[in-house]
This record gives C-alpha cells, sequence and structure tokens, in this order.
C-alpha cells in the first residue's frame, strides 16, 4: 500500500460509515421488499406463495454471480470506479423495476439488480482488505457491520410505512435514490485504494491460478463454506418471515418489529466483536459463536416440535440465532480472506460467488420446503450449523478455539 492512498483516507468513522452504507445497498434490495412480497404477488397475479421468495433468492443468487465480474474488474481498473459504476446500474434497474408488469420481468430485473449491487459487497471487502489485515480488518468488517445492520432493522419498518401511502412500486423508487445519493458520496470521498503497479488486466489463466489457490488453501475454501451454509440458512428465515408471520402467528403486522429486534441483536453481537477480537482473537470467538448457534437450534428445534412455539419464544430464540450466526460468519469472512491477500480483488470475488450463490440455493432449498411448520426453520438452521462446524473442523484439524 502506497504512502499517498494511506494518506488520502478518509477519517476512520468516516470511512467505516461509507463502507457499511455501501454494503447496506445490498441489504435494503432485500430488507424492504420483505412487507411488499404478498402485494406484489397480488399485483402481478402470483397464485403460488412459495414463488414470491424468489424476488429475494434470485436477487441474492445475483449477488453472488456478480461478485467474480466486478472483483476481477477492481483488480484491473481500480477499486473506485468499479465500485460507482456497479451502484449506478443498481439505480438504473431499480427505476426500471419500478415500472414491471409482468412477474417473470421483475425477477430478470431483480436479478440483474442483484448482479450489479454485488460490487458493494466484493469491491469494499478488497477496499478493506487494501488497508487492513488481520484482526483490524475484522475490527473494520465488525464495526462497519453494526452499521450496516440499521438497514434490515429499519428497512421492513420503512417498506410498511411506504406501503400505506404510496404503491410498492415506490420502494423501488427509493432504493434509485439512496444508491445515486451513496455513489456520490463515495465519488467525493473515497480515494483509490489499489496501488496502480498491482492493477493487471484480466488474465484466464490468472484466474484460474487464483481459484484454484482459493479453492486449494483450507481457511479460505472450508471458511467460505461454512458461511455459505450460516448465510443460506439466514436467507431463508429472511424470505419466509412473510409467511411465517401470516400463516403461523397470524399477526403480519408485527413482522417488521419483530425482525428488527433479531436483526438488532446481530448489531448488538458485531459491536461486541469489534471490542473482543484483538484481544481474544478471531478463531476462539467465531468458534464459540458457532456452538452457541448450534446449542440455540437444536433447543428452538426441540421446543418447536413440541409444539410449545409462541411468538414470544419464536423472537427470543431467533434472536440468539442471529447474534450468534452474526459472531461467526463475520470473523469468518476474515479468517478466509486472511492468506488470500496479495490477490485480494480477485480472491473476494471467488469467496463471494462460493457464498452469495451457494447461500441463494441452500435458501431456495429450505424455501420451497417450507409447508407451515415453523420447527422446520431452526430444524434447517441446525442442520446448516452442524455442516459449518464440520467444515472449520476439517479447515483447523479438529482443533477448534484457538487462534494459531
Amino acid at each position: 500500500m502506497s504512502q499517498t492512498v494511506e494518506t488520502r483516507k478518509p477519517h476512520f468513522v468516516e470511512f467505516v460509515a461509507l463502507i457499511a452504507s455501501l454494503m447496506a445497498l445490498g441489504a435494503l434490495g432485500i430488507d424492504s421488499m420483505l412487507p411488499a412480497l404478498p402485494v406484489i404477488g397480488q399485483d402481478l397475479g402470483v397464485t403460488v406463495h412459495n414463488h414470491l421468495q424468489w424476488i429475494v433468492s434470485i436477487y441474492f443468487l445475483g449477488m453472488g454471480f456478480g461478485q467474480l465480474f466486478f472483483g476481477v474488474m477492481s483488480d484491473w481498473l481500480g477499486r473506485k470506479r468499479v465500485l460507482i459504476g456497479g451502484v449506478i446500474l443498481y439505480v438504473v434497474f431499480g427505476l426500471i423495476a419500478a415500472f414491471s408488469q409482468n412477474f417473470t420481468f421483475l425477477l430478470i430485473l431483480r436479478l440483474c439488480q442483484g448482479l450489479a449491487v454485488a460490487t458493494t459487497g466484493v469491491v469494499t471487502r478488497s477496499i478493506i482488505r487494501d488497508l487492513y489485515s488481520g484482526s483490524q480488518m475484522a475490527k473494520v468488517m465488525s464495526i462497519s457491520f453494526v452499521v450496516f445492520l440499521l438497514v434490515p432493522i429499519l428497512a421492513p419498518s420503512l417498506g410498511q410505512v411506504v406501503l400505506l401511502v404510496w404503491p410498492w412500486r415506490a420502494i423501488f423508487i427509493i432504493m434509485a435514490a439512496m444508491g445515486t445519493l451513496t455513489a456520490i458520496w463515495a465519488w467525493i470521498r473515497l480515494p483509490e485504494t489499489m496501488n496502480p503497479a498491482d492493477r493487471h488486466r484480466p488474465d484466464i489463466s490468472h484466474i484460474r491460478r487464483v481459484a484454484f489457490f482459493v479453492i486449494t488453501e483450507p481457511s479460505s475454501i472450508f471458511y467460505s463454506f461454512a458461511i455459505t451454509f450460516l448465510i443460506g440458512g439466514l436467507l431463508a428465515y429472511v424470505a419466509l418471515m412473510p409467511q411465517i408471520f401470516s400463516d403461523v402467528f397470524h399477526k403480519p403486522h408485527l413482522m417488521a418489529i419483530i425482525f428488527a429486534v433479531c436483526a438488532a441483536t446481530m448489531g448488538a453481537a458485531s459491536a461486541l466483536n469489534a471490542s473482543l477480537v484483538v484481544k481474544l482473537g478471531v478463531k476462539r470467538i467465531s468458534h464459540s459463536a458457532l456452538t452457541g448457534y448450534i446449542v440455540v437450534t437444536a433447543i428452538h428445534l426441540a421446543w418447536a416440535a413440541a409444539g410449545k412455539e409462541t411468538l414470544v419464544s419464536f423472537t427470543i430464540l431467533q434472536a440468539l440465532t442471529m447474534g450468534l450466526m452474526s459472531l461467526s460468519t463475520s470473523n469468518f469472512s476474515a479468517v478466509a480472506m486472511e492468506k488470500v491477500g496479495h490477490v485480494a480483488g480477485t480472491a473476494a470475488s471467488l469467496q463471494g460467488v462460493i457464498t452469495t450463490v451457494g447461500a441463494a440455493v441452500v435458501s431456495g432449498l429450505i424455501g420451497q420446503g417450507w409447508t407451515g411448520h415453523i420447527a422446520w426453520l431452526p430444524g434447517a438452521a441446525l442442520a446448516c450449523g452442524l455442516i459449518a462446524i464440520s467444515l472449520i473442523a476439517i479447515a483447523e484439524k479438529g482443533r477448534l478455539y484457538r487462534n494459531s
């Protein structure tokens, strides 16, 4: 990293806020849509309710595939112009989606919007990796995640408020407005963090070499797959929220506030992680959190299967699940990136493809298996947790809870 790049960085607080705002555009495209799914289904003539989950899943799928393209481009053209270009496309596709009259066309636009917003995930991770490493990188990611989580806390409520005043199409216009403002902020204040001497044109042989390194370096591939299953379980929960609150609890009006409560625990977990990660270490915290995640989801499954689930128990147990998931995945991302810093852009994009596309597939399988029984959700989450800890055990050769 050159001294020029280092000295042009915004103040730490502004840098974290900007990175979080960019990352939040992706979440805004998911969470603000949740209250509108039933209305969209009615307006566009969708008769199978499970198909409405595709509005979320296909967007997430686009986010996965888009990361490969934007990660490679950012290694060639630099971080800043690729990042802002992707956000502009996100805005354009959002505006077009606001006028869609066909469900299939809307899904195509959601795929394209997801492809475009992928830049805010992969390029921001590369920017962080350009400037930080190790525990400091994990700290920056955790603090950014706390700010980023204001979106899932507030976005469903925003969606509900919008629906009280305007049609669901206004949500897409609001997404476009937020994207425009964030792009302007990044253009004015974000420096180019990649040294020009480190840039290189897209090279298939280079991508092949990096891909081979990413999939053969144990901490990179196994931690990425662990993230895949944990995020897949989370995304399934998000996509199923409207059906759970409508069909199981019969209180759709409470969805936004319960969702906010659960998301708040993710923010609290990330704040806790930021304060402890340097002292306790990335692996010790994340492995312990994953163990707690498995215990909580097992308790939740047993409780729900016994027919004792209530809205209160669901909120408490799901909030704990999401908080522990956050504590795991934010650190897993840092571990997965730790040994690929020399090819951060391409490596981050490849890892992003694995985790995001894989999570979309896992989520889709869980969501399409939904039959209306609440035990299905914690059962699927428990399975994802058990698979994740098995993958981490392989990466660490059985030596869990150790930082060395």
